[in-house]
């Protein structure tokens, strides 16, 4: 699959442009804060229903305008099609013209990766930057996947709340047990998925990982483990109920699926903790080729979109050498601030200027 076409308009600090990119390699330059990297937000907005660098939808109108349009025209195996995302009052999708009742409902439509310079949060932040991380990959693929996290969510902060209500109004505890069950049932159905993905995560990325590090297993090793409460529906049920006195003193659930985590390990040592900057760059590296090949596999030849975000510039020499052999076959649309050198046929460059995208001849 690949894009064909991006149009945008009053998106950030573009008025209204349209950019034609080719089957494989596209190559965005200009200097920082130029309007680069919204291109690729615009294409990911259309993927994933969501920014991947703001949380307001606001965000991404142009100054002084009351309302943005961001359009993707795509290409897969068996269909061209297009999605469009419209941002005034509220935020709102069209398939093919069709307007969409829920933004899940474009999820999976065009599958995208992104490489970003902040993905190394992955590895430095805390258990909620990963679980964010595995979920998103999961329910690009698996539709799903996001109405069961939906609806776990809804849960658990129905039993936050009354687990409020049973401190401050003496309600009885006994009212707990509706909420129990069904967030026992969610969090055994949302952790099998999870399972299933980190153990895929974790056969490729040795091999992956050793190619980058040209290290032998026994010099680096890395291991990903996957730390949950529970591994089915009996087990979240008992640790839910062991941990209820302490939650109604809290005042929130303090187990469960929210409070999984991804250690990733190298040499036996969490990486987060004792790994170098040089090592964690290497790691997400090594993650996001997995999740590229993963990507890959499940959708049978349709290969996904690969976004670069100013990536390349975070690598020496043999790692970009790496990924660009890593990349072949894929649709890559590349920003960055001096105009690279890449050794293939067919590619496009483009110049970014102050919200103005021209096409290099």
């Amino acid at each position: 699959m690949y894009v064909k076409r991006v149009l945008l308009e009053n998106f950030r600090n573009y008025q209204n442009q349209e950019i034609e990119f080719v089957d494989n390699i596209n190559i965005i330059y200009g200097d920082n804060a130029q309007g680069k990297t919204s291109i690729l937000e615009a294409i990911f907005l259309c993927s994933m229903g969501k920014s991947f660098r703001s949380k307001k939808d606001s965000d991404l109108i142009k100054f002084n305008e009351k309302k943005s349009k961001a359009e993707i025209q795509f290409v897969k195996l068996d269909r061209e099609g297009s999605i469009v995302s419209q941002i005034e009052n509220q935020k709102t999708f069209f398939i093919n013209g069709v307007k969409q009742n829920k933004i899940s409902d474009i999820i999976g439509k065009v599958n995208v990766v992104i490489f970003t310079p902040n993905d190394i949060d992955i590895i430095e932040d805390g258990p909620q930057r990963r679980r964010k991380y595995i979920d998103m990959m999961i329910s690009s693929l698996k539709p799903n996947y996001i109405h069961l996290l939906n609806n776990y969510n809804k849960v658990l902060e129905q039993r936050n709340n009354y687990l409020k209500q049973i401190k401050l109004e003496k309600k009885p505890e006994e009212m707990l047990e509706i909420w129990d069950e069904q967030l026992a049932e969610l969090s055994s159905k949302i952790y099998e998925y999870r399972n299933v993905y980190i153990k895929k995560i974790s056969e490729k990325i040795k091999d992956i990982h050793n190619m980058i590090t040209n290290c032998g297993k026994d010099t680096e090793e890395i291991k990903i483990k996957y730390i949950s409460t529970g591994d089915n529906k009996e087990v979240f049920l008992k640790n839910i109920l062991k941990s209820r006195k302490i939650d109604i003193q809290k005042g929130y659930t303090s187990v469960g699926i929210h409070r999984d985590d991804l250690i990733i390990y190298i040499n036996h040592k969490p990486v987060s903790v004792f790994g170098s900057r040089g090592q964690k760059r290497t790691v997400v590296l090594s993650l996001k080729l997995s999740e590229l090949a993963i990507v890959s596999d499940e959708l049978n030849g349709d290969a996904p979109i690969l976004l670069l975000d100013d990536f390349m510039s975070e690598l020496d020499k043999k790692r970009r050498t790496i990924l660009l052999e890593k990349i072949k076959g894929y649709q890559v649309i590349i920003t960055c601030t001096d105009e690279i050198d890449i050794n293939c046929k067919n590619k496009r460059i483009f110049y970014v200027d102050n919200g103005i995208c021209v096409k290099k001849e």
